[in-house]
């Protein structure tokens, strides 16, 4: 599914998906740099991410894959909090 990656102005990651009319905050990853992992999003929803470079600038629509589904417009239960600014 094409999703469209973006950081807010206060350091946020977060995810569109146009087909779905949704946007969630990221909240965790299986890898710093993101790209070539998965992602949690605050719905609980699980997406695998293509491999790109660490230095690829946002916002950029890619090619996701969805691993899991969590009840939309919840927060995803049991997830550690993410700092998306590494403090």
């Amino acid at each position: 599914m094409k999703i469209m990656l973006r950081r807010s102005s206060e350091g946020i990651l977060s995810a569109y998906v146009p087909k779905k009319d949704l946007e969630e905050p990221i909240v965790a990853m299986d890898k710093p740099q993101m790209w070539g992992g998965c992602v949690t999003l605050a719905n609980g929803w699980r997406l695998e991410l293509p491999m790109m470079s660490a230095d690829t600038v946002l916002p950029i629509t890619v090619e996701a894959r969805r691993l899991s589904e969590g009840a939309t417009g919840s927060s995803a239960a049991g997830v550690p909090p993410f700092d998306p600014v590494g403090d």
